[in-house]
């Protein structure tokens, strides 16, 4: 699933493409693509309104309608938008279609059918999406101070990996970021977060920062099969910089250690066990 860095990066894409459009008219391909309300609301609602900017909240996507309204756009796992022409071919997976009056069009591609879309005010958004009134730090909208990092860590007494990817404490951290964070910050990923000393959260903080942006910065990440890929449809170009993420096997590059994959709450990560402590 697309984590904080690749949905900010479409968050950003948007604002700057399809901000102060307006919407023309509206296809629904996709028989699941709607959620919350019909096809023809969605159509209706979203008719002849002007889209005034993006914002995004957790993971969900929000384009800012002048109805005062929200387009909502819930990715999941294979969902993709892509900023394309009205000539060019409808890719197959193709969910919606979205045109604007000025040219241009928005889709969503979805080949398996599990992203989700619907209009909804800002306080329904919140009721529906009950999530949304618990998140945690979001790093990449606005800055944080290492002793608030640190008080959450103090309070949670959780596995560095479980408070790192509990979205009521960071937003947008998943299996791929959160290891390289540990990883960065050379701390195992099941030390007790209560526990670390002044001198490892320091290193958790500056990890966390630095890992969001710098993969931000470069666009977020893009891994097979069918992985994420931004509005134009290209790759992010940070998994040529992943340190463990998917590198079993391979030497570390801080210490020369081997990478390995371990097993960790019915799922898998990756570490250095010589460099991580």
């Amino acid at each position: 699933m697309p984590e904080l860095p690749e949905m900010e990066t479409l968050r950003r894409d948007l604002d700057r493409e399809v901000g102060g459009k307006r919407v023309k008219a509206v296809e629904v391909l996709g028989r699941t693509a709607v959620k919350r309300i019909t096809k023809k609301q969605l159509a209706e609602r979203l008719d002849g309104v002007k889209i005034t900017g993006a914002d995004r909240r957790g993971l969900f996507l929000t384009l800012k309608l002048d109805s005062a309204e929200l387009l909502v756009l819930d990715l999941r796992d294979g969902g993709n938008l892509r900023r394309t022409t009205p000539k060019e071919e409808v890719q197959k997976g193709t969910q919606v279609i979205i045109s604007f009056t000025q040219g241009g069009q928005l889709r969503m591609v979805d080949p398996d059918g599990v992203m989700a879309t619907w209009v909804a005010t800002p306080d329904e958004l919140l009721e529906q999406e009950p999530v949304l009134t618990e998140l945690g730090l979001d790093p990449v909208d606005e800055p944080i101070s290492w002793t608030t990092f640190g008080h959450l860590l103090l309070s949670r007494a959780q596995p560095i990996k479980t408070v790192l990817t509990d979205q009521t404490a960071v937003v947008g951290i998943g299996a791929v970021y959160s290891d390289e964070i540990a990883w960065q910050a050379g701390l195992r990923h099941d030390r007790e977060s209560h526990l670390l000393t002044s001198q490892e959260m320091r290193r958790l903080y500056r990890a966390l920062v630095e890992t969001l942006h710098d993969a931000t910065k470069h666009r977020g990440t893009t891994l097979p099969p069918g992985g994420y890929h931004d509005l134009s449809g290209k790759p992010g170009g940070y998994q040529s910089m992943l340190q463990v993420y998917g590198r079993a096997g391979e030497a570390c590059a801080r210490c020369r250690g081997t990478v390995t994959k371990v097993r960790y709450a019915k799922s898998t990560l990756f570490m250095c066990p010589d460099c991580q402590v």
